[in-house]
């Protein structure tokens, strides 16, 4: 499908997006269904058998499994602002706390009449952001104080233009969605591969692998066991998939929220320097990998992360802005030398600073 002009690009990426979020359903289906898959497997059946039941009992379990998504759904609706600022350590700010900060989003908000989010900081010397929310009124705006320090206004406006373009278009709200059905597909793992550690599942006649279920004859557990190795081959499909479909949703996203960083503040240059200043800089340890996905950079430490990454790598980001929007690049920016480590002051000198030969003490 081709695109012209930015709108066109936001449209074509948010109807990619809903195409990829309706897999998640099926998804879900799948687990169910592997769910399904061990509960009968507690009545040793052959592997046929076994396939069979399980599809018998789908009618009953996707109910079951409809009610659970539903409370999940509504548990991230109303509650993930504040476990996002829990895990993050952000704590909300008002005008007179912040006025710089403020100010700049207030001014952003303005220029494309869009509601004010609520504001928070998060005390850390890594330099990042992030924005999140599901609904208006419910929208947030999170600021490291790194980042307050480190950049300069035209800077710091740039990082959070890119932000209000997020919330803008609605990805956050789509990530919120696609964490919820990925943390769904993880819920189903969990119980397969409990189940699988205990040797066996639960079933309403109360019998466990190896025993036949007419005349208690052991029957080797062979179709139960190979049940079970099916179930946990199709959660480890499905939470592969989950992945993949969630990673799709962020990274071309990230540079559709750089360009409308660009629309915004017309100066690509403020963004180009900031990504340089960020570069290297935004690692805040200990926060989950889903929280992450939500940050303005979402550092990858490995080559293997690389695989599984969220967002386009800093570089690439710097390259579209240049290509597309006439920045200039300064090259990537010197880190920081560590502090050097605080000594405790010297003991007290008995030996003048100057003796009387000009120098310090008669034997300097």
């Amino acid at each position: 499908m081709g695109s012209v002009g930015l709108k066109t690009h936001i449209w074509n990426n948010l109807l990619k997006s809903v195409l990829l979020l309706a897999g998640f359903p099926v998804l879900v289906l799948a687990v169910t269904y592997a769910v399904a898959l061990l509960l009968v497997s507690g009545q040793d059946p052959t592997v046929g058998e076994g396939l069979d039941e399980a599809a018998r009992l789908m009618p009953h379990l996707i109910p079951i499994a409809l009610i659970a998504t539903a409370i999940w759904y509504v548990i991230a609706w109303f509650v993930h602002q504040p476990l996002i600022a829990a895990t993050t350590g952000a704590q909300s700010v008002t005008r007179a706390e912040e006025p710089r900060l403020y100010n700049l989003v207030e001014n952003l908000c303005i220029s494309r009449g869009l509601t004010v989010p609520s504001i928070r900081i998060v005390e850390t010397d890594a330099l990042n952001a992030y924005a999140s929310g599901v609904r208006k009124g419910n929208y947030c705006v999170t600021a490291t104080r790194g980042l307050l320090d480190a950049l300069d206004d035209r800077e710091l406006e740039a990082v959070l233009a890119h932000e209000m373009t997020h919330i803008r278009n609605g990805d956050v709200r789509l990530l919120v969605i696609a964490t919820i059905f990925v943390g769904i597909v993880s819920l189903g793992g969990e119980l397969i591969i409990r189940s699988f550690g205990w040797g066996g599942w639960w079933f309403p006649s109360g019998r466990r692998w190896g025993r036949s279920r007419d005349d208690g004859e052991r029957r080797g557990g062979g179709g139960a066991i190979i049940l079970i190795l099916i179930a946990v081959a199709i959660f480890l499909v499905a939470r592969l998939l989950a992945i993949v479909l969630r990673l799709a949703l962020s990274r071309k996203r990230e540079l559709l929220a750089d360009a409308g960083s660009v629309e915004l503040t017309k100066d690509p240059d403020a963004l180009i320097t900031a990504l340089r200043k960020i570069e290297g800089r935004s690692d805040i340890p200990r926060v989950p990998g889903d929280i992450r996905e939500m940050f303005f950079d979402n550092a990858i430490r490995n080559g293997f992360e690389r695989l599984f990454a969220t967002h386009p790598p800093i570089q690439v980001r710097i390259d579209a802005l240049v290509r597309y929007a006439g920045g200039h690049d300064p090259g990537p920016l010197p880190l920081a030398p560590p502090p050097a480590p605080e000594t405790p002051d010297a003991p007290p000198s008995f030996i003048p600073a100057e003796g009387p030969w000009g120098r310090r003490g008669p034997w300097g």
